[in-house]
């Protein structure tokens, strides 16, 4: 089996040369994104493989389908870049459903660190021998309550970890965990009360046309003043035009963003020499109490190395057997995994 493989950095091919090794797969590397101008580059290959940044829209699905290309395997758990509901009848999407959710986890828990204790700012102070503590007070996390949004895996974990530091969480999630919540240190509540109670919020959650923009200006007129959002889940879940006006009011204390809704043509590329147009971004990286990092929350040698065996496991089972556990269908109920296997 041969597969072209889009967006590659250094760090992807080691795991992927391994597995793919290991069981018969070719993977060429492609530098470029995959959109309507680099589809071609997929012509006679079995499958495409893709990351979040790639275009997988319906004029490139038509040009796959056309080519003969039967899969888009996507080596990442979101899949809002796939038009799924164009996609079936054409091209079975494999995901990543689950890494290494500690990774993306603990990611969170170091940007809000690292934001709350000023630990980026003493880091270019004491580079500069400036030992100054001024303007570098922080908080406390124990006894702070933080309001999580999406309870899958990552939110899961995250939670755990909060309960470490002494946190109450306050969770919501279209579809609550039986037994996560306790009554006391954890509870579901609705939005509405997660943003009026929460020192803290973090998401968690995919993003869907319900999830689109949950965090925007009415949301954020709801939140306590000072409230820390976090987000390394999807981009486009904060309006950040709306973040940054809560920035400028003061009424968002801070915010930790590993993700970015205008992101595409910005992360994972060095643009240290350039400027960058993208204003909204430009003017939140320059806010002193903004932490941007460039999507990088899931990069850890686990998470790589799952991703690679997990999207490998599914090329070998959908050629194998015809079908895949972590196939996603649009007639299965909303782009949810593919249980059925009768969806072409």
């Amino acid at each position: 089996m041969k597969f072209a493989f889009f967006d590659a950095k250094p760090y992807d091919k080691p795991s992927f040369e391994k597995y793919g090794g290991e069981n018969g797969i070719k993977f060429k590397y492609f530098e470029t994104k995959l959109n309507e101008d680099t589809v071609e580059l997929a012509a006679g290959y079995d499958g495409v493989c893709v990351f979040v940044n790639d275009t997988v829209n319906a004029a490139v699905i038509d040009r796959l389908y056309e080519m003969g290309v039967k899969v888009v395997a996507l080596r990442c758990a979101g899949f809002n870049n796939v038009d799924m509901k164009h996609a079936f009848g054409r091209v079975h999407v494999l995901r990543v459903p689950a890494y290494s959710p500690y990774a993306v986890a603990e990611h969170t828990m170091a940007m809000l660190l690292t934001s709350i204790r000023r630990i980026h700012k003493a880091y270019i102070r004491t580079r500069d021998f400036n030992f100054s503590l001024a303007g570098m007070t922080g908080f406390d996390l124990h006894g702070k309550t933080v309001g999580v949004i999406g309870t899958g895996r990552i939110g899961r974990v995250f939670i755990d970890i909060c309960r470490g530091f002494g946190m109450k969480v306050l969770a919501y999630d279209k579809f609550p965990i039986d037994g996560l919540a306790d009554g006391d240190k954890i509870r579901y509540v609705g939005l509405d009360e997660l943003f009026r109670n929460s020192d803290i919020i973090s998401l968690h959650c995919p993003l869907t046309e319900e999830t689109y923009h949950v965090i925007d200006a009415e949301a954020i007129e709801k939140c306590k003043r000072g409230v820390v959002i976090l987000n390394t889940s999807r981009g486009a879940l904060v309006d950040a035009e709306a973040l940054l006006s809560g920035i400028k009011s003061r009424k968002v204390g801070a915010a930790c963003l590993d993700v970015y809704e205008e992101e595409s043509d910005i992360f994972f590329e060095d643009f240290s020499g350039h400027i960058i147009e993208d204003d909204t971004l430009a003017r939140l990286i320059s806010m002193p109490n903004v932490i941007v990092t460039s999507h990088q929350a899931f990069l850890t040698e686990e998470a790589l190395s799952n991703i690679a065996e997990t999207t490998v496991g599914n090329i070998k089972t959908f050629f194998e057997r015809g079908q895949c556990e972590n196939e996603l269908c649009f007639r299965c109920g909303s782009a949810e995994d593919c249980k059925s296997g009768k969806c072409f």
